[in-house]
C-alpha cells in the first residue's frame, strides 16, 4: 500500500491552500459581515461568481472528477488532500465546484447518465452554473433501511410517475438548484435491491413541490439548506430514469462511496480548523495568572487531538488507496470504518475547542458551533453510525466463520 501524495496532488495542494487562505476566508468573513448588516442569507452572496471564476482560471475546478478534460483526472488518493484543504472553510467547497451534494450528483451523471442527461444537466452543473439537491431520505420511514423509502417511481408506458414525500435534501435552498435526482419503489416484486430507480427531476417539474427548509442543529446552512419536498403525480419521459429502472441502488453504491470519503477528508480539515484555534485561544488568553494551554488538562487535550486527526487521516487515505485498487465494491468496509470514527472524531476536537473558547466558542464569532452541527449531523447523514458500525461487524465476524 502507498499513500504517497503525488507529485500533482501536492501541487495542487499548495495552489488551493494559498487561494483559501488568500481569497476565500476573507471573503467568507466579509458575507459574514453582510449577514449581521441584514444581507438575504438565502441568495448568493454578491462576489461568489467572481470568486469562482478565478478558481477556475487557476485550474482549481472539479478536482473530484477523476476525467481529464471534465476534471482534474485525479485518482481519489490525489484528491484526499485537496478535500481536506476545501474542509477548512464552509465556502470553500462551493468555489472550487467540489460541493455535495452536487459532487455526487455529477458524479451519478457521468457514470450512469444518458447523453441527453449529461447536456442538459451533467454539463451546466460542470460549469458551475446551476446547483443540484439528492432526494432519498424519507420522512415517514426509518431511512437507515433503504429498502423501507415508500416514495415510488412508477414505470407508466413510456412515462415514469413520482409520488411522495422527502427530507434532509441538501442544497434545495440555493437560487442556483435546477434539478434534483429521485430515489423511488419501482417494482415491489424484484429483489430487495432491483426495487428502486432513480429519476432525474427538474425542480420546476408540475407537482414538485417545497414544504419547508429544515435546521440542522438550529443552524439553516443557507444558502444551500436542507428541504421537505413533495413530489404529487409527477409525470416525466421514461428517460428521466436514469440507467433504466431497478438500478437505483445499484447507483447509490456508487454515489456514496467516494462521497463519504469526501465527507470524511472534508471533515479532517474542518477537525484541523478547530485545532488551529483551540491553540491560538489557548496561548493568547490567561486564567489564573496562566495561559490556557498551561491550565488542568489542556495540554495533553491539545495533544490528543493532533494525534487522533492523524490516525483518522491514515485511515481515510488507505480507503482512498481501496477505492482506487480495488473498486467500490471492495471497498465498503473501508468506508463504514472512516464513516464511523472521523465525525465521531471530529465532534471531539471540535467540542475541545469550543471549551477552550468558554462563551465565545457556541455564537457565531468563530465557526465552531456551526461546525459542531455539522459534525454532529454526519453521524447520521450518509447512514447513520449504527448501520456501518454493523457492516463492519459483519465483515469482521465473517472472517471466523467456517
Amino acid at each position: 500500500m502507498n499513500l504517497t501524495q503525488s507529485d500533482r496532488s501536492r501541487e495542487l495542494q499548495k495552489k488551493l491552500e494559498a487561494f483559501v487562505s488568500e481569497r476565500v476566508v476573507p471573503f467568507e468573513r466579509e458575507i459574514q459581515q453582510r449577514i449581521q448588516q441584514g444581507a438575504d442569507r438565502w441568495q448568493v452572496p454578491d462576489g461568489m461568481a467572481e470568486l469562482k471564476q478565478a478558481a477556475r482560471e487557476q485550474g482549481l475546478w472539479n478536482l473530484f472528477l477523476p476525467d481529464a478534460e471534465l476534471g482534474a483526472g485525479l485518482t481519489t488518493l490525489e484528491y484526499a488532500p485537496l478535500a481536506e484543504v476545501m474542509g477548512r472553510s464552509l465556502i470553500a467547497p462551493e468555489v472550487f465546484n467540489c460541493n455535495a451534494p452536487d459532487t455526487g450528483n455529477m458524479e451519478v451523471l457521468y457514470h450512469y447518465g444518458s447523453e441527453a442527461h449529461r447536456e442538459q444537466w451533467l454539463k451546466p452543473l460542470l460549469e458551475g452554473k446551476i446547483r443540484s439537491a439528492f432526494c432519498m431520505t424519507e420522512p415517514a420511514v426509518a431511512s437507515s433501511d433503504a429498502t423501507n423509502m415508500q416514495a415510488t417511481a412508477a414505470i407508466e408506458g413510456d412515462e415514469v410517475r413520482l409520488n411522495g414525500r422527502k427530507w434532509w435534501s441538501t442544497g434545495l435552498g440555493h437560487p442556483d438548484c435546477k434539478v434534483l435526482i429521485f430515489m423511488g419503489l419501482t417494482d415491489p416484486q424484484a429483489g430487495r435491491h432491483r426495487r428502486h430507480s432513480m429519476v432525474v427531476v427538474p425542480l420546476h417539474a408540475e407537482g414538485v413541490r417545497i414544504e419547508r427548509m429544515l435546521h440542522a442543529m438550529g443552524f439553516d446552512d443557507a444558502p444551500y439548506g436542507h428541504g421537505e419536498v413533495t413530489f404529487n403525480d409527477v409525470r416525466l419521459p421514461g428517460s428521466a430514469v436514469i440507467a433504466g429502472p431497478g438500478r437505483g441502488f445499484e447507483i447509490a453504491q456508487g454515489r456514496l462511496g467516494p462521497g463519504r470519503i469526501h465527507h470524511c477528508m472534508r471533515s479532517i480539515g474542518l477537525a484541523e480548523t478547530a485545532l488551529e484555534l483551540a491553540c491560538r485561544r489557548s496561548l493568547s488568553r490567561q486564567a489564573f495568572g496562566k495561559p490556557l494551554a498551561r491550565l488542568g488538562g489542556n495540554a495533553e487535550r491539545i495533544a490528543d487531538a493532533r494525534i487522533a486527526i492523524e490516525q483518522a487521516r491514515l485511515l481515510v487515505l488507505k480507503a482512498a488507496w481501496t477505492l482506487d485498487e480495488k473498486g467500490i465494491d471492495r471497498v465498503m468496509n473501508e468506508v463504514s470504518q472512516i464513516k464511523v470514527a472521523v465525525p465521531r472524531m471530529a465532534l471531539e476536537v471540535i467540542d475541545m475547542a469550543m471549551q477552550l473558547h468558554g462563551g465565545a466558542g457556541m455564537c457565531e464569532d468563530f465557526p465552531l458551533a456551526q461546525a459542531w452541527a455539522g459534525m454532529r449531523a454526519l453521524r447520521l447523514a450518509d447512514g447513520p453510525d449504527e448501520v456501518h458500525k454493523m457492516l463492519v461487524a459483519r465483515h469482521e465476524l465473517a472472517r471466523y466463520r467456517s
